[in-house]
């Protein structure tokens, strides 16, 4: 028994060329310095003495840069590669890390936040075409979930890293935050040899020559993931509010439960991944996953109040999560091409931005209106209809291929 599951495990990372472990290397490293935004609200009303509205537009403008940033990184990555506008997004990232801790006034905060959040954010689309170019089709889910297992990892040190720094000097998380940012920039650099990937031979013929944003269908897919994302986000920004104001929990424990979505990925996403890769289209693991994190916010309201309805409300959701993001990230790339991957990446990480935003804001004033238990259905119906919505998108998808002309080569 212990054999064939260690058997497993090493079957799931097998395979996966040296470029891919090379950037979820440089990956682990970046995102184990990222403690500087956990914290920016406790930084901006504790040592800088900002009112929390004045703190919330600080987080607002941190947004609003991620979206201008994943934008302007997808044409960059489009027109110059991704090698380059990596390398200059983790080096001008960290620079603006260390710069914006010393920004005291709010108007100064304010634009150092947004072009920080630019630099930092504009390195997402150039790194997801990155990982499809040195992956092949039959492990890209995988490359892509090895990748979210650097940066849960990633996170879980920096967010117990930063709590130790933020207690001594907040003024620490932004000397770490940059310098991990350098370094993980010299990593790459040191690493991965140069590649021009536009004079590279494309690896997949593209689904559409058109641009993502006449692309019909992955708009439609784009609209759903912000909904979707938008349910997701309240599992780090409302549920803690909730587990400690109704139900009472203390902070260890509420900790516990936020952690347990980053230890679940890490031990279980690679061998799930590997063992249902390939068998079906990935819409419909996606659609799998929606419904399973609709389940997971009923759960909330259909069990009691106890121990076990949280914990096991946070696995469902986590479940969810591992279906749908590694294919989430596999629809785009099978719908794009080499020249355009840019454009398709930004545009995915710009819905995952701008849900940022709306979730907290969202979520709050529902639950502050009418309640918490209003907000679970809510949350249950919006995804339950996400995966209606993939499975439509889906059918249209097929139906289309069908009356695509037969090119004779």
């Amino acid at each position: 028994m212990l054999s064939s599951t260690a058997n497993l495990y090493k079957n799931a990372f097998k395979g996966l060329s040296k470029s891919t472990w090379y950037l979820s290397a440089v990956m682990l490293v970046n995102r184990s310095g990222t403690m500087v935004i956990p914290f920016m609200t406790m930084y901006c009303t504790q040592q800088l003495h900002f009112s929390l509205p004045q703190a919330g537009i600080v987080m607002a403008l941190f947004g609003a840069g991620a979206i201008t940033g994943a934008f302007i990184g997808g044409k960059i990555t489009d027109k110059f590669g991704f090698y380059s506008q990596q390398l200059a997004s983790l080096l001008l990232g960290g620079i603006m890390f260390i710069v914006t801790g010393f920004l005291h006034t709010y108007s100064s905060l304010c634009i150092g936040t947004f072009i920080l959040s630019l630099c930092n954010e504009s390195f997402r689309p150039a790194n997801a075409a990155a990982i499809a170019y040195y992956s092949t089709p039959e492990n890209r889910t995988r490359s892509y979930s090895l990748n979210r297992l650097a940066i849960n990892l990633g996170w879980a040190v920096g967010g117990a890293l930063g709590g130790v720094l933020a207690s001594i000097n907040y003024h620490l998380l932004f000397w770490v935050d940059g310098s991990t940012n350098i370094i993980a920039g010299l990593l790459l650099f040191k690493l991965l040899p140069y590649a021009n990937s536009k004079a590279s031979i494309i690896k997949d013929k593209p689904l559409q020559k058109q641009h993502a944003y006449t692309d019909k269908f992955y708009i439609a897919f784009i609209i759903i993931t912000f909904f979707f994302a938008a349910c997701f986000f309240q599992l780090f920004s409302i549920q803690p509010v909730f587990f400690k104001t109704e139900w009472h929990y203390n902070e260890a424990f509420i900790g516990f439960l936020m952690a347990l979505n980053g230890i679940v990925i890490v031990f279980i996403e690679m061998v799930l991944i590997y063992s249902i890769e390939g068998k079906k289209q990935p819409t419909f693991f996606i659609r799998i996953g929606f419904f399973i994190a609709a389940i997971s916010f009923a759960w909330l309201n259909v069990l009691p109040q106890s121990r076990f309805t949280a914990i096991t409300a946070i696995i469902l959701i986590t479940i969810g999560e591992m279906l749908s993001m590694p294919f989430m990230n596999s629809f785009y790339i099978q719908r794009s091409a080499l020249h355009n991957r840019g454009q398709y990446a930004a545009l995915y990480a710009m819905a995952w931005s701008l849900a940022q935003i709306v979730a907290p804001l969202s979520g709050s004033r529902i639950a502050a209106s009418y309640g918490f238990i209003t907000l679970w259905w809510i949350l249950c119906i919006v995804c339950a209809l996400a995966s209606v919505s993939i499975l439509i998108l889906e059918k249209k998808i097929l139906a289309s291929k069908k009356h695509e002309p037969i090119v004779v080569t």
